[in-house]
């Protein structure tokens, strides 16, 4: 149809989202693209979690420490891969390969009689997929639409990923007892959907959006993706930066003390009924983020600035701690879980992302790579053993624990207030700057 005459879809999405008619397909792709990727990885997601509560604190722990060096490796072999391979056969190459890894893990549980080893390497392995998946996406999407269009465009294809993560978990909540295996190879099968709709858009990209000369810039990408450490020495001295970091791992502490306390409460439910109730708090996650995000973070920032966005879930879930403290039940704890990760998805995470607006342009792609791999994996290892340490060495019960964790995001809410006021602060500079010689 032509941008003169366009039909009543046409219309629809270029009022509510600034879509032109030509830009229609290659969006609705991209849209249901990140929608199979999100399925995909959560129906893998309460399969994972469900396997936890049957493993210590310590196996728990080790395995944590697992994901941090192979997350680590993994990014560094994709950087290796990008430098020589073709980016429109990285893209599906990339998915394709995760996609026979599950039905590898399928198999192997059909065949193999070490199921405790291969539950953990599951486990391992879809933690090091969650890190690509999204990652990938995006820099295919960098490829296809122009920065013109990235602004308009980003945002409605964005929802798809939510709207994802919202269906996924419904096909374990619904479904779990098909087993594990049959859910895995599910998730292989979706994964496998995007490979054509990869060749569609490279060529929509040409013959509708006119976009041949837009190209990811292989090189720069592999710099900052391929080498996390290349940010280590600004991270080092910068005290903006250092709290940036220390925020995130205050975050991942949490985190999980919260994780490993629901995997400690449901050690003795069957392992079916495990993966429904992951699932479920999946499904109301996304959900809670979904509204929480088109309704009231916008409002939030806007009125009450950022010291007050970053501090509020934290003080939040200091609240939502002690409530644990003093009735440590596994529903008062799932409330928490469900609570704490849809304001991490609505409000923390957005407000984090902002605090990279005020930096310079090496920092933002040198140091955030760091902060947003190292930190935040290395944050996961240290919390899981320092947990660990609690209950398993000191002999600390879950309402003890949950004391000790409503200490840490306290700490955490005043560092998100620093960060806020620091963010403020840094930013009023150049606007003073510029009305003074305006």
């Amino acid at each position: 149809m032509s941008a003169e005459n366009p039909n009543l879809l046409e219309r629809f999405m270029r009022s509510a989202s600034k879509i032109e008619p030509n830009e229609l397909r290659a969006v609705l792709l991209s849209f249901g693209f990140v929608f199979t990727l999100m399925a995909a990885y959560y129906i893998l997601r309460p399969v994972r979690d469900a396997m936890a509560s049957d493993w210590t604190d310590a196996e728990l722990s080790t395995l944590f420490t697992a994901t941090f060096i192979f997350s680590i490796a993994a990014v560094f072999l994709y950087g290796a891969a990008a430098s020589r391979v073709k980016f429109r056969w990285l893209v599906p190459g990339v998915y394709g390969f995760f996609a026979v890894s599950f039905v590898a893990f399928y198999l192997a549980v059909q065949v193999s009689s070490n199921g405790v080893l291969i539950d953990k390497a599951f486990y391992v392995w879809v933690s090091v997929f969650s890190l690509f998946q999204i990652s990938v996406f995006w820099s295919l999407m960098a490829d296809v639409f122009s920065k013109e269009q990235a602004p308009r465009l980003f945002a409605f294809i964005a929802v798809g990923a939510s709207t994802g993560a919202l269906v996924g978990p419904l096909v374990p909540l619904l479904f779990a007892d098909m087993g594990a295996a049959n859910l895995m190879l599910i998730a292989a099968v979706l994964l496998l959907v995007p490979l054509p709709v990869i060749g569609m858009l490279e060529r929509i990209k040409v013959t509708e959006l006119h976009n041949e000369a837009v190209h990811v810039d292989l090189t720069e990408q592999q710099a900052i993706g391929g080498n996390p450490f290349a940010g280590f020495k600004l991270f080092l001295q910068s005290p903006y930066l250092l709290g940036i970091g220390l925020f995130i791992f205050l975050y991942t502490g949490i985190s999980t003390f919260v994780y490993f306390e629901i995997k400690n409460l449901l050690a003795g439910v069957d392992e079916t009924l495990r993966t429904q109730i992951w699932a479920g708090m999946d499904w109301a996650v996304n959900f809670l983020a979904i509204g929480t995000a088109m309704f009231a973070t916008g409002r939030i920032a806007t009125r009450f600035g950022l010291a007050v966005t970053l501090a509020l879930v934290p003080i939040v879930i200091v609240a939502g701690l002690l409530v644990v403290a003093m009735a440590p039940m596994i529903w008062v704890v799932v409330g928490l879980q469900v609570v704490r990760r849809a304001g991490n998805y609505a409000i923390t995470r957005p407000g984090r992302e902002m605090l990279f607006t005020v930096v310079d342009r090496e920092t933002r792609f040198k140091a955030k790579p760091f902060i947003d791999i190292v930190v935040y994996r290395g944050g996961d290892m240290v919390t899981a053993w320092a947990f660990t340490g609690l209950t398993q060495g000191v002999g600390l019960g879950l309402g003890a624990v949950a004391a000790v964790g409503a200490g840490i995001a306290a700490i955490w809410a005043a560092v998100g207030a620093y960060l806020g006021r620091a963010y403020q602060r840094d930013r009023a500079e150049p606007e003073a700057k510029a009305a003074e010689y305006a």
